[in-house]
């Protein structure tokens, strides 16, 4: 007879039965439950997407045109920087304000709420936890106020996402190195200043022969493609960078070398949490919407 292992172990442990994990459901988490700071800092986003977000957000997107002014309010607001610490001049915030901004400027144009994204969780967060001083001050303190914005070059054309699998080479070249690949799909490609680029050093290394870069852009040896035609999203660019010969000094390596797949990883997990918020942001204003149209009355000239 199998026994109750539920009365045997703390009120929210996992339970192990037939082979299946199973726990204790949760009290949801409602609006109720966030800090003042964090309802303040929801509050402030919603009220800058319905005001300057959303009156525009078609107009930016039919005409692919970059929201820079948007962005640099964005800036002004502190969001651009979010999470960047203090004392980099960054606003300090955690991933749960994050998200919440994420949400809300979703809310109000999901390119914006993309540029956000890319800026602050695949861009900077990696940046946070491996520039060196002088990396943190050419690429990491010009780029808080939304004036100028980063991008990340993982992806490429017949490896996607994965970061274990960099066909783009860098070999060393005397005190520096010499970049030679294609990335492909890379967010904010045309309007990035900086970049970080995952290559691989060591072949015979596999997945531990990657190393990441840090440079600005544009620049000799990289040539920036145009920015593709997607269904959505379009007022932020999506497009490839083909590295041709690219020359770079050894301080443009991040971390150290053959460091590249755990920074891709640990950038990819963070990134998630961006996504998710913007992909709510999207589903709540598009209900909303979809909504507001079925409720009006239907009418039809065709005879019954």
């Amino acid at each position: 007879m199998r026994q109750d292992l539920s009365r045997k172990l703390p009120e929210n442990s996992l339970i192990l039965i037939t082979g299946f994990f199973f726990s204790p459901p949760a009290r949801r988490f409602t609006i109720s439950d966030l800090s003042e700071l964090h309802q303040n800092i929801r509050q402030t986003c919603r009220d800058f997407a319905e005001k300057e977000l959303a009156p525009s957000a078609g107009h930016y997107d039919k005409t692919h045109k970059y929201p820079k002014k948007k962005v640099q309010k964005l800036g002004q607001l502190g969001l651009m920087s979010m999470l960047v610490p203090e004392r980099y001049g960054g606003s300090g915030s955690d991933y749960l304000a994050y998200a919440i901004a994420m949400e809300e400027i979703s809310r109000g144009c999901a390119s914006v709420g993309c540029v956000l994204s890319v800026n602050n969780s695949l861009y900077m967060a990696p940046l946070i936890k491996y520039a060196s001083s002088q990396q943190v001050e050419e690429f990491i303190k010009p780029f808080l106020d939304g004036d100028h914005v980063g991008c990340f070059a993982l992806s490429e054309p017949n490896n996607g996402s994965d970061a274990g699998a960099a066909s783009t080479m860098a070999r060393k070249d005397g005190d520096g190195w010499i970049l030679n690949g294609v990335k492909c799909w890379i967010t904010n490609g045309l309007e990035a200043e900086a970049a970080i680029v995952f290559a691989t050093t060591d072949r015979a290394k596999k997945h531990k022969g990657i190393s990441a870069f840090v440079m600005r852009t544009p620049r000799d040896g990289l040539v920036v493609g145009k920015s593709e035609d997607k269904l959505g999203i379009r007022a932020t660019s999506t497009c490839t960078l083909t590295f041709e010969d690219c020359q770079l000094p050894h301080s443009s390596l991040l971390g150290e070398q053959g460091m590249g797949f755990k920074i891709a990883m640990e950038t990819l997990d963070g990134g998630r949490i961006g996504v998710a918020g913007q992909a709510l942001g999207i589903a709540q204003v598009t209900s909303k919407i979809c909504t507001s149209v079925f409720r009006e009355p239907f009418t039809t000239n065709l005879p019954c």
